[in-house]
């Protein structure tokens, strides 16, 4: 076993966009477990666009960063766990976790899919993007739907599940590329390369009956683009703000449709994937048979190793992924 394990810490917050030098790796020590712990031995890391804000506040500097991971119990004294196990916890960045088992959770992997799967479309990313549609969006089946970020994580699932729902479903993405995936793959009906066409009469020409739902991942152009075509008693479930990530309250891309609320008798909510657990029991049986099936498909991008983290948080946040973003530590 290992003595050592190298570890991702945020060195200094970062000035809008991170740059590479905001993050550093440090080889630390890794002592043998004592009774009562387990050692995991992490596989892969989760990249999301909420970790941008803890790097302003929240993420303490010169120590481990925080986030979801996959890995493989390698060492065990503890009786819950056993030597081979796959697990998911949020001590991530790091190769090696010593733990007493505290949030860490086995993951029942079907032997028919990649562990991976279980850090997307079967995972937090599908449950947000089933939730936010079917509890926070209440959609119905044949409504006129709206995803931003739809080659994402979350974006893709939420499109697909749309479709599934019979939905006519547009998508806004950054790249043609994106937008093939999205229809010619995926099966949605229109996409939107917001970096080559401006969203809003781009919006405008894709929704010619409105929209009902709008699956929010992006807030500013997006949302002023959005508002004017909610119909009546639309809903706006509010997943993420990526467009304000990296601004520090500065507003440079306001919103000046807001009046379309009242109006519209808009509903807008934000949400976090534990406001409806109620779901997850069909959630798990659904998602799983429809991924098993090829009805949800799914992408993954992957940065190699641990020393390429923060280069991977970077990349993200710039929209170099299709789908789920991932670091890859071990097989």
């Amino acid at each position: 076993m290992p003595s050592t394990s190298r570890e991702v810490h945020l060195i200094r917050r970062p000035e809008g966009m991170p740059v590479p030098e905001d993050f550093g790796v440090v080889d630390t020590a890794l002592p043998d477990i004592t009774a009562g712990q387990l050692r995991v031995q992490n596989l892969l890391l989760s990249i999301d666009p909420a970790m941008r804000p803890r790097l302003s506040a929240g993420q303490p500097l010169n120590e481990p960063m925080s986030g979801s991971a996959i890995g493989r119990v390698v060492q065990s004294l503890n009786p819950d766990f056993a030597e081979g196990d796959y697990v998911m916890h949020g001590a991530s960045f790091r190769e090696f976790v010593n733990t007493e088992g505290r949030g860490v959770r086995k993951l029942n992997v079907d032997p028919a899919l990649p562990p991976s799967v279980y850090m997307h479309v079967l995972g937090g990313s599908g449950f947000v993007a089933y939730g936010g549609l079917l509890a926070i969006g209440q959609m119905k089946d044949g409504e006129q739907v709206f995803v931003s970020t739809a080659a994402g994580s979350v974006g893709s699932v939420a499109v697909q599940v749309a479709k599934i729902h019979d939905c006519y479903v547009i998508g806004s993405t950054g790249s043609d590329e994106k937008c093939r995936w999205l229809t010619e793959d995926l099966g949605i009906d229109v996409a939107i390369n917001y970096k080559k066409d401006p969203i809003r009469t781009a919006l405008k020409a894709a929704a010619p009956r409105g929209i009902d739902v709008y699956f929010d991942n992006v807030g500013g152009a997006h949302l002023n683009a959005a508002l004017p075509r909610m119909n009546v008693l639309g809903r706006i479930p509010v997943c993420g703000m990526i467009s304000a990530y990296n601004n520090f309250g500065a507003i440079s891309d306001p919103v000046t449709t807001l009046s379309n609320i009242i109006y519209g008798r808009i509903t807008i909510r934000g949400f976090v994937a534990t406001d409806f657990p109620e779901l997850k029991p069909r959630f798990d049986e659904e998602m799983t048979a429809w991924v098993k099936s090829g009805r949800v498909k799914y992408q993954e991008t992957f940065y190699e190793g641990i020393e390429n983290a923060g280069a991977a948080i970077i990349g993200m946040l710039n929209g170099v992924n299709t789908g789920k973003m991932m670091v890859r530590l071990a097989q």
